[in-house]
């Protein structure tokens, strides 16, 4: 939450990134607009109106924070965790595309999704987070997500940022996968899907579509950063939405039960994939269920009279 300095490395990156994309033939006003932190304007659909009861919930100073109970498959068998999504709205810069630190007119609003994982695999814990930040009036695709993975093995790392291109960047302890760079078409984004079912689950992509999995996914399963085919639908049962995204060369199906009123919160999700590598892989599905829910303001609460709100969240 804290103030951001553009220092001698942050520019030093700029510069990196510069160099990057002039190698790979980008126009000179493309090169500039990444330089000088701006974004190429990019069609987008009109903005939805926000609802008074959208205000009240997402714009009344709390975070929203729930927790869950997870059961995680990691190399071929089911690990024990918790799973922490943390919802808070804020005004992001669509150049630099972090969040803003001053009110202007140029900032745009976004609901911000922390999504944390910790298991443990044997003797080493796995600690996971990932950010989505979504556009609260649905217009455009995710500004900007980032992955971090960290274990006893090393960190890793993905970023994606929403400019004239998706422009990706990865990092890894593999000497295999080391320090890339990609640049994809847009399309829908999984990751991005958490955010607009708490805005607008009516806006879902539904059928036969293009997505990216999640840069978890991805990552952690060392999957090829592209667009898979897949298809996805949208089910009710009694009080619950059930959203569905099935990816046949993957074979994996993501399954997200939520509450099919506002806020549509997030009760519990399944994802079943082919874990593993080698003879111990198979097809296993993780799951997670809902622990607690509250609303506070989390980022003023990091005095030891506040651990109390842990154990609230069974964490």
């Amino acid at each position: 939450m804290k103030g951001i300095k553009l220092n001698s490395t942050l520019y030093c990156i700029f510069g990196i990134v510069l160099l990057f994309t002039s190698c790979k033939g980008k126009s000179e006003d493309s090169n500039n607009a990444i330089a000088n932190g701006t974004t190429k304007n990019e069609v987008k659909e009109p903005k939805k109106q926000l609802s008074q009861e959208f205000k009240d919930y997402w714009y009344n100073g709390t975070a929203e924070i729930t927790s869950y109970t997870l059961k995680q498959a990691r190399y071929g068998e089911m690990r024990e965790g918790t799973a922490v999504m943390i919802y808070v709205t804020e005004p992001f810069l669509p150049g630099l595309q972090v969040k803003a630190d001053t009110n202007d007119n140029d900032n745009i609003p976004v609901l911000k999704l922390n999504s944390t994982k910790n298991y443990i695999t044997g003797i080493y814990p796995y600690s996971i987070m990932t950010s989505s930040f979504y556009p609260v009036h649905d217009n455009q695709h995710s500004l900007k997500l980032s992955f971090s993975s960290q274990e006893w093995c090393g960190h890793v790392y993905a970023q994606l940022n929403n400019r004239e291109d998706f422009d990706i960047i990865s990092h890894s302890y593999f000497g295999s996968e080391a320090d890339q760079e990609y640049h994809l078409e847009k399309t829908d984004l999984e990751n991005e899907i958490w955010n607009k079912i708490r805005i607008n689950p009516t806006n879902l992509p539904i059928g036969d579509i293009t997505m990216i999995p999640s840069l978890e996914f991805i990552r952690l399963t060392h999957k090829e950063f592209k667009a898979y085919k897949a298809t996805a639908s949208l089910t009710k049962v009694e009080d619950l939405n059930s959203y569905e995204i099935t990816y046949p060369e993957l074979q994996r199906t993501l399954k997200i039960n939520f509450q099919n009123e506002f806020p549509y919160t997030i009760e519990s999700w399944t994802d079943t994939f082919h874990d593993g590598f080698g003879d111990d892989a198979k097809i296993l599905t993780s799951t997670a269920t809902i622990i607690n829910r509250i609303t506070t303001p989390y980022w003023q609460q990091k005095s030891n009279k506040d651990l109390s709100l842990r154990d609230s969240l069974g964490l």
